[in-house]
């Protein structure tokens, strides 16, 4: 059976392991895309908005196209974050080890 200090050590451990990987996911930034590439929106971690690119192309169209595209650009940046948030994160619990027939309250 696993010592109660070692788990805490490990606890520890992964706690640090979090803020480290939400602090590097804060600085990522991803680039959402829409419209074959026509808008780009660069985004970081913390979902601040740094940049947007609009082809001068599009500056042509109705003013809903491009709203259109511009949302979707967003929404499409908002899910690679989230993807690689699960994917950066996931991988952080992975390496503590519960103590045989242990369970979590909830």
């Amino acid at each position: 059976m696993t010592d109660i200090n070692e788990l805490m050590k490990q606890a520890k451990q992964m706690q640090e392991q979090m803020q480290k990987a939400q602090e590097e996911q804060a600085n990522r930034v991803v680039i959402g895309e829409s419209g074959a590439g026509l808008v780009k929106v660069h985004m970081n971690g913390r979902h601040d908005c740094q940049q947007v690119e609009i082809s001068p192309e599009l500056l042509s169209e109705d003013k809903e196209i491009m709203e259109d595209l511009l949302a979707a650009a967003i929404n499409d940046a908002v899910k690679k974050l989230e993807a690689q948030n699960k994917e950066a994160l996931s991988g952080l619990a992975s390496g503590f080890k519960m103590p045989e027939g242990f369970k979590f309250p909830f």
